[in-house]
């Protein structure tokens, strides 16, 4: 032990030139691991965005559905805000993201003709990634409201182009782009018939993210950030258990789809002075309007779709609270995400006429032969479903919503699978969000045929000039 000890007190004998041999290694050594990093590492390693990607190699892990407030592990916030994702980040972020495009572009070519005015959907070129607008309505055949949609969705695919990996060039292409609430084919829709007997081979609906990804002007809504911020400041705070365990609503009465009903007004009468519902129409004046976020106080919300989908949707599913609904006849762009249990597939759960506008022995059947082939399979409450869907006259809604409540555990779960889902694996965040508009330009670029159209004789303003001068009444 003493000689160890005097061999570490004796003095170095190295001189200059084993210093100098040492430099020279470190300096090798460096060189050598900056033509590993350039010249060995894939290109797409030195993107940017490749770090975000790759640096959560667990970022898709789940906490138990039964766990404290924490419940759901968010992704990293530098990946959900980073619109500059490559094909292959999205596809590995955002698992089944796109299946809306694989769908319709499994479908094949179709050809995008010219309409010889300019009402219907506006029509957009896309060279050189910009974006550049053919045709459209005036200002003046259009409301406040819908030169906002309008307006937003053509931000929405301007910030796509504008973000576009530089690996990944976006293809010039001419758009349909429809910003009516009824889908249009072929055409950039806001959604889709669910029924298949409407969505046949010939129909192309291209389902594209909604206007309010961008942000709705309604007082009760604002940005979908500010939205999606306000839930998620009120989820920390609310446990299950403290929520309202009373059904939630609030609508217009008359806003229904004609196969629909009066699917409003139904719900209205069957929840009229029920203890378990908060379900009121809106005063003339909004006073009984609620902000968005205040849905998430409830254990149990309540969505009826429109003339078409329902623009509150994608709101409802940020909550931690089931979501009641008929079966959805209108798909979005992220529906096919939703895993329903049926209310007819929960034990003790039955249907009783509500005394409306049917009567005892005039109940339709549930579910509906176009609602088994559009959504073939209940999910298992306990395990996988995410939504609850009821029947169509409410005729078993208070019975769900009292199952649910003897059920609390299940309850929890379903409502904690939609938000871990639509929140916590982001596919509400402007990521994925980008990752959509660009897969549903290359897809729609793929099968549509102009050829002999006109539209290359077409004059064409800019986008840029295009939103000064014709977004605002």
């Amino acid at each position: 032990m003493g000689g160890i000890v005097a061999a570490a007190m004796r003095p170095s004998r190295r001189g200059p030139a084993s210093a100098a041999r040492l430099r020279q290694v470190f300096i090798v050594s460096v060189a050598c691991l900056a033509l590993y990093c350039f010249l060995l590492v894939p290109d797409y390693s030195l993107d940017s965005s490749r770090t975000v990607v790759d640096t959560f190699p667990n970022a898709h892990a789940r906490a138990h559905p039964h766990s404290s407030p924490a419940w759901a592990k968010k992704l990293p916030p530098e990946l959900l805000n980073n619109r500059f994702l490559t094909s292959a980040q999205c596809a590995a972020a955002f698992p089944g993201l796109t299946k809306e495009v694989d769908d319709v572009v499994a479908k094949g070519p179709f050809a995008l003709a010219r309409r010889p005015h300019d009402r219907g959907p506006l029509v957009a070129r896309i060279r050189d990634g910009r974006l550049y607008i053919l045709s459209y309505a005036r200002k003046s055949d259009l409301s406040r409201e819908m030169l906002q949609h309008r307006s937003a969705t053509l931000h929405q695919i301007a910030a796509a182009l504008l973000t576009a990996p530089p690996s990944e060039p976006l293809p010039d292409t001419t758009l349909a782009v429809n910003h009516e609430d009824d889908p249009v084919s072929p055409s950039f829709s806001y959604s889709r018939p669910a029924d298949p007997s409407f969505d046949g081979p010939g129909k192309h609906y291209f389902a594209v993210p909604h206007f309010s990804f961008y942000a709705w002007a309604i007082p009760t809504v604002g940005s979908f950030h500010r939205a999606s911020a306000a839930v998620a400041a009120l989820e920390s705070r609310l446990p299950w258990p403290a929520k309202s365990p009373q059904a939630v609503w609030r609508g217009t009465t008359w806003f229904n789809n004609p196969r629909a009903g009066r699917l409003r007004q139904d719900l209205v009468a069957a929840a009229r002075d029920r203890p378990w519902a908060d379900v009121q129409p809106l005063f003339a004046n909004g006073s009984n309007a609620l902000p968005i976020e205040d849905f998430c106080r409830h254990r149990y919300v309540v969505h009826t779709e429109g003339v078409t989908y329902s623009g509150r949707f994608q709101y409802h599913q940020l909550c931690a609270s089931v979501v009641l609904s008929p079966p959805i006849a209108w798909m979005q762009h992220l529906t096919h995400l939703v895993k329903p249990a049926f209310s007819s597939s929960l034990d003790g759960v039955a249907r009783t006429p509500p005394g409306t506008t049917s009567r005892p022995g005039q109940l339709a059947p549930y579910p509906a032969p176009w609602v088994r082939a559009a959504w073939p399979r209940s999910h298992d409450p306990g395990q996988e479903a995410n939504m609850v869907f009821v029947a169509p006259d409410w005729s078993d809604l208070e019975a769900t919503v009292a199952w649910l409540e003897r059920h609390p555990r299940v309850a929890e779960a379903i409502a904690r699978r939609q938000r871990e889902l639509f929140d916590g694996g982001g596919y509400f965040s402007p990521a994925a969000e980008a990752c959509y508009w660009r897969a549903a330009i290359r897809g729609w670029s793929s099968v549509v045929r102009t050829d002999g159209q006109g539209f290359e004789d077409m004059e064409e303003i800019p986008w840029e000039e295009f939103s000064l001068k014709e977004i605002h009444k």
